[in-house]
């Protein structure tokens, strides 16, 4: 009877073990330590099973995470939280930018100072040098912020 309640367990527990593989998934996960403002490549990236079978809020393909920049350390072999990483800055605080001007067919051009940071396509403020006059404008993907004439 020893060895049949042995049998059992052993079989009790394979099939446990089984259970729990199921419910795991392949994720992308850090291979090394990446640091707040590192950009993320896919050098930077490897698979790892996660038996948490509930992912909501974590980033678990690498064209959700390449091109993006951290915003805390991720460690090595860890699901990555959706609040962890951002777009790249096309502008930021108190940087120099230029300040372009544009209405029928005029451009105007001047250097200005970020007063806040923004990504590609953000409306943001900016600090026009010259005159001390504040704007605001769209952030183009050149880095440079365009003010539209009324």
């Amino acid at each position: 009877m020893g060895f049949l309640a042995r049998l059992l367990a052993l079989a009790a527990t394979l099939a446990a073990s089984s259970v729990a593989c199921a419910g795991s998934r392949e994720i992308v996960a850090p291979t090394q330590v990446i640091y707040p403002g590192d950009r993320i490549t896919d050098a930077m990236l490897g698979e790892v099973s996660e038996p948490n079978a509930d992912l909501g809020g974590y980033l678990v393909a690498r064209g959700q995470l390449v091109g993006k920049v951290a915003r805390r350390t991720l460690l090595p072999g860890k699901a990555i939280p959706a609040i962890a990483v951002e777009e790249p800055r096309a502008v930021s605080m108190g940087g120099l930018v230029q300040l372009v001007y544009e209405k029928d067919g005029l451009s105007i051009a001047t250097t200005a100072q970020a007063l806040q940071n923004g990504y590609v396509g953000q409306i943001v403020q900016v600090r026009n040098i010259e005159s001390g006059i504040v704007v605001f404008g769209a952030i183009q993907a050149d880095g440079s912020v365009l003010v539209n004439g009324g």
